[in-house]
């Protein structure tokens, strides 16, 4: 694995940091990445390997409030302007590479972030990648909202993966949020899934993959989002057995794998 080079943007709640994978043949395409809620770009490094691997430039940014960017820890109030940050790291992308095509992937709360991301500035993108993506009713966040206090519980650890070690080097890790949910978010994210359902669908080609036991986003859920939302263009693949971070699971290549073949069909080999 070869350390991305690490950049600095000025994002709408101050710098965020940005990195950048890349190898040493001449890339055939761009990937944008976008984590989850409370954690941070770098737990993303062997999905970028397999990416770079395959031919992309892989360009990632921690959102506000997470890993080393700037703002209050895991504080967003308002999605959209996360979605302009994404949008910032995209424009920077392509300065560097003008000519390549562009792959989204996103991830849970990054999931919605790429969801939201792909139906303002779609015709920028030319394939679309969710993995569990936090879409559809979620009735974990309408639990937690209907709550006086939300509880400080930190995340199970096996929630993430049925392998050990991922939840265990989540727990140490000292870039991830360990405490409780923030209300402000919650209400951003509920608002965010309710703009989701009610705009357009999406226009690239997207597919959706996600745990078939997923407990953070689950699944039968997500469903019903990606229904109201899915382009013409579309798979969609369910993993059984599987938990939450499906890039991290027992059958990580096989997912990894899925995600660029479907990349390949709608971009590299076009």
């Amino acid at each position: 694995m070869t350390d991305p080079a690490e950049f600095r943007l000025a994002g709408h709640a101050g710098d965020l940091a940005a990195v950048r994978w890349s190898g040493d043949a001449t890339p055939t395409f761009v990937t944008l990445l976008t984590h989850g809620y409370g954690e941070h770009v770098r737990r993303y490094d062997y999905l970028a390997d397999k990416l770079v691997a395959a031919g992309a430039v892989v360009y990632a940014v921690d959102h506000a409030g997470h890993g080393r960017s700037a703002g209050e820890r895991v504080l967003i109030t308002d999605f959209d302007k996360v979605v302009d940050d994404v949008h910032l790291l995209a424009l920077r992308a392509r300065e560097e590479h003008p000519d390549l095509p562009v792959a989204l992937i996103g991830h849970s709360m990054g999931g919605l972030i790429a969801t939201r991301y792909a139906q303002r500035f779609g015709d920028e993108l030319n394939v679309v990648v969710l993995s569990g993506p936090i879409i559809g009713p979620q009735s974990i966040i309408a639990g937690l909202l209907e709550l006086d206090e939300i509880p400080d519980v930190p995340l199970p650890p096996d929630a993430l993966s049925r392998v050990p070690e991922v939840g265990e080097e989540y727990a140490a890790d000292p870039l991830v949020w360990h405490g409780a949910f923030k209300r402000p978010t919650v209400v951003a994210l509920k608002q965010t899934a309710d703009a989701i359902a009610a705009s357009e669908r999406l226009r690239p080609p997207a597919i959706w993959l996600h745990g078939e036991l997923d407990p953070l986003a689950n699944y039968a859920e997500s469903a019903i989002g990606w229904a109201q939302i899915k382009p013409e263009t579309n798979a969609e693949k369910m993993y059984p057995g599987a938990r939450h971070e499906i890039f991290n699971e027992t059958n990580r290549d096989e997912v990894i794998g899925d995600a660029i073949d479907f990349i390949d069909a709608h971009i590299i080999g076009q």
